[in-house]
């Protein structure tokens, strides 16, 4: 047995399991709306799942953008009733985004992915081509809208509205593998429903 692979298995026999069979999926692609609980059950993910699972979301995207580009035609601007809307600068982005979490995935790296399908199947449908050939489980994260928007204003670092408004929006017309629901049910819940699945 070689010292990487006996540093990976302590590693693993550390963690608090939940999943009792083989890990087949190489990306978990959770996506709901703002405030849904995406994030908490990235996390949970990361501790009940066997092997380390890398966490990328829609705002690590946006944190790694110049600040000019978050006020912007080109790039992405938040109205004052939380709707969104995305320029061409920022779609280019947001394609080599994607296709850079598909060569992660393809070098050997598991990827839990927090998005927020704002183009519902057009967004899926980028997703896929970009995944293409890769095993990837796909995961509705919902959430009752008022209860998301209690979370955002608890928050204190979202558009109000934005939760509201994306709570349904972003499932219409996507397919999903899994569906978890936050309303009522917490992260940890939700992320043993969704590590039952990932196999």
């Amino acid at each position: 047995m070689s010292h990487g692979r006996h540093s990976r298995d302590a590693w693993a026999h550390s963690q608090p399991h939940y999943y009792p069979g083989p890990v087949t999926a190489q990306v978990i692609v959770l996506n709901g709306g703002s405030s849904s609980g995406k994030s908490g059950i990235a996390r949970c993910l990361q501790a009940v799942l066997p092997d380390p699972w890398l966490t990328f979301g829609v705002d690590t995207l946006i944190g790694a953008m110049p600040a000019a580009m978050r006020a912007s035609d080109a790039g992405i601007e938040f109205g004052p009733n939380g709707e969104v809307r995305t320029g061409r600068a920022f779609r280019a982005l947001d394609e080599a985004w994607a296709r850079g979490i598909a060569a992660m995935a393809r070098a050997g790296a598991r990827v839990i992915v927090d998005e927020v399908f704002l183009g519902g199947p057009v967004s899926q449908r980028r997703w896929r081509e970009a995944l293409d050939g890769l095993e990837v489980l796909w995961v509705a994260v919902r959430c009752d809208g008022p209860v998301a928007a209690g979370r955002e204003i608890a928050r204190g670092d979202r558009v109000a509205g934005m939760a509201e408004s994306q709570a349904e929006l972003v499932h219409k017309g996507v397919t999903y593998d899994v569906e978890v629901d936050t309303t009522c049910a917490e992260s940890l819940a939700c992320a043993r429903v969704i590590a039952a699945s990932v196999g």
